[in-house]
């Protein structure tokens, strides 16, 4: 059951960046029937479908903790308070910047997904198990070169499991807090040096408006439009991004 779950959570994914290139695909039909069990079998579906709508609900935050959207948000909100300008670009913006941006760094994996397991399970030529190895392979390479060797080792420790000799030994949900906390890291020392140019400028203008004796002027207003005026001149989205893109590679 717990394959069934992950397969459909991780080959969901892969729609976001085949839809395009693929043929128009029929609507797929749902059908919902409430009546009486009269056997033990039509119990165990019933819990297994719930069980499945609540394992589901997790799917956005499993989605998040296993692709590149973690680094690429966190990187995008230290931008934004390193430049002092808390309201801009609106968190929508930043929020559909980042999934795109995920779908560009993650278009790789999920059509590696989609070849090796996604088409041929839509074709009935392998078993969800099947299709479910083959899927979780290109993910977990993914996570695997992203993720610290030092952070893999502590889950690997605190979950009490036998030293494991390879890769292919290590669980999925020890993989992935091992990546989630490396992309966090990783994040972190992004938005460190971004924040350094941008905090310079603050100490300048502060220090300036000190020695002019202008103590009741903000520093933070006067130095946003320099800020602002500097990362145009360098094309700071352009090196953003392309940093950002970059350091997955």
């Amino acid at each position: 059951m717990r394959k069934n779950v992950l397969i459909t959570i991780v080959l969901t994914a892969v729609f976001c960046t085949i839809a395009a290139s693929q043929s128009p695909m029929a609507l797929p039909k749902l059908s919902i029937e409430v009546g009486k069990a009269t056997k033990p079998e039509d119990v165990s579906m019933t819990l297994q479908i719930l069980f499945l709508m609540t394992i589901l609900s997790l799917a956005p935050a499993l989605l998040i903790l296993t692709t590149a959207f973690t680094r690429i948000i966190v990187v995008l909100h230290f931008l934004k308070q390193a430049m002092g300008t808390p309201q801009m670009p609106p968190p929508q913006i930043l929020l559909g910047l980042a999934m795109f941006l995920t779908f560009f760094v993650m278009a790789p994996v999920w059509n590696k997904v989609n070849d090796d397991a996604l088409q041929p399970y839509m074709k009935n030529t392998i078993s969800v198990s099947v299709a479910y190895d083959r899927a979780i392979v290109p993910v977990k390479e993914f996570m695997f070169r992203q993720t610290r060797e030092e952070d893999l080792a502590m889950f690997v420790k605190l979950s009490k499991m036998e030293k494991p000799n390879n890769r292919n030994d290590i669980p999925i949900h020890v993989l992935i807090p091992s990546f989630a906390i490396s992309e966090l890291r990783m994040g972190f020392q992004m938005g460190f040096v971004l924040f350094v140019p941008f905090l310079i400028i603050d100490m300048v203008v502060a220090s300036i408006l000190m020695a002019m004796g202008m103590m009741m002027l903000p520093p933070a207003m006067v130095s946003l439009p320099f800020k602002i005026l500097l990362f145009i001149l360098v094309d700071g989205w352009n090196l953003v991004i392309g940093s950002i893109v970059t350091s997955f590679h």
